[in-house]
């Protein structure tokens, strides 16, 4: 019962990374019908660029926000320089699917190349270990669940209470329209780029926090992760990738407690297999 109760807080750490990630991946696939695989790519690019700032001294914490930068400049870039020009040829979904497995393997070659091959840490204390019985977290822990709640909340208050959130959910829901009734569409998907890659940054430096260490390709498992939290909370629904992030964050690490923790990808990727067959639109996705 102990292991059980320690996997639940465990599981929660997860969940608050996994949202960071899960919703600015959604969103961009909402917004711009681009399923940017490179997403994890972009999170160990910004990671790497945390550690760069961090070595030279800089507080992990102040170092996050080098993070979102470079998260926001890389993800506006792709969509500058590859997929819109792409998109403006006519290029099907698929097709730009390929795309972005292609500048998966540029950015994390690249990343290896310039960082090398070795796994690396950032420089940081954990900190004490609070809680109560068996639930044990470390305060580095508990800064991580606080800024997704934070994050979560003000992507909240974004598509709810900004002319931006608006104009992002209606340029999601037809773009066209959207376009004909005065939303400039083109500055609505630049500005969700770039709050997209803000949130993708931000998720690569918590997620090589609470990794311990990590490498140019330590992301890729994650990405299995990712797509079965967006999957399972529904495509393009902000709100059900948090749902998603709590599900396959939970579930992973509580298996990992039954189980072989090596087996946490494959769990994952058996909830994202069921929801498929049950309801391929996801919990909070509409049923049409």
């Amino acid at each position: 019962m102990s292991t059980f109760i320690a996997s639940i807080g465990y599981g929660l750490v997860a969940s608050a990374v996994l949202a960071l990630a899960a919703v600015g991946f959604t969103l961009q696939f909402a917004v711009t019908n681009v399923l940017n695989l490179a997403y994890g790519a972009v999170m160990i690019a910004s990671a790497y660029l945390t550690y760069l700032v961090n070595s030279a001294g800089v507080n992990i914490w102040i170092a996050v926000v080098v993070a979102v930068a470079t998260g926001s400049v890389l993800s506006v870039l792709l969509n500058r320089f590859v997929y819109t020009p792409f998109q403006r040829r006519g290029t099907s979904p698929i097709a730009l699917v390929i795309v972005a497995l292609g500048m998966t393997l540029i950015i994390e070659f690249v990343t290896q190349a310039i960082a090398g091959p070795t796994n690396v840490s950032y420089v940081m204390s954990q900190g004490a270990t609070v809680g109560f019985g068996s639930f044990q977290l470390t305060v580095a822990q508990y800064v991580v669940l606080a800024i997704s709640v934070v994050a979560m909340l003000g992507m909240h208050l974004l598509m709810t209470l900004t002319r931006l959130g608006k104009a992002m959910r209606a340029t999601s829901a037809n773009r066209n329209l959207a376009r004909n009734c005065g939303i400039r569409t083109d500055r609505v998907i630049t500005a969700t780029w770039l709050i997209t890659g803000g949130l993708c940054g931000l998720a690569g430096a918590v997620f090589a926090i609470n990794s311990g260490s990590f490498g140019a390709t330590s992301t890729d498992l994650f990405l299995v992760l990712l797509l079965a939290a967006v999957f399972v909370g529904g495509p393009g629904e902000a709100y059900g990738a948090m749902l998603g992030a709590l599900v396959i964050g939970l579930a992973t690490e509580v298996s990992a407690s039954v189980i072989q923790p090596d087996y946490k990808t494959v769990v994952a990727a058996l909830i994202l297999l069921g929801m498929l067959a049950v309801r391929p639109t996801g919990i909070m996705g509409a049923r049409a």
